[in-house]
């Protein structure tokens, strides 16, 4: 058998989206117009208990979920890889966000 039998959601960095991509963009970075994409603000220090960058599973956990379930109720176009639009700091909390929460590992790969 040939193939990949891994069926998770492909993340890729520093890419240029193509028109089927989704993008997850860290706030104040540009998407194209028409792009299907979702922001994140990276977790600050000092918020308080509750805010929606500082939930229990983090900012871009749960921007992954929300495009994923965006993606499975056709609410998103069908995509099949997401495009990181980030800072280098953005892109290593993406990168822990997918290492660490169980989810977004079940769900999306690097």
């Amino acid at each position: 058998m040939s193939g990949s039998t891994d069926m998770r959601i492909e993340i890729v960095m520093g890419e240029a989206p193509s028109a089927t991509d989704a993008i997850l963009a860290q706030v104040g970075y540009a998407v194209p117009s028409g792009a299907y994409a979702v922001t994140f603000l990276p977790r600050k220090a000092g918020h308080g208990i509750g805010c929606t960058c500082c939930t229990p599973r983090g900012p871009v956990a749960d921007a992954l979920t929300a495009m994923f379930r965006a993606r499975a109720t056709g609410k998103a176009p069908f995509f099949q890889r997401v495009v990181v639009l980030a800072s280098p700091e953005g892109e290593a909390i993406v990168r822990e966000a997918v290492a660490s929460d169980v989810i977004s590992a079940a769900r999306y790969r690097l």
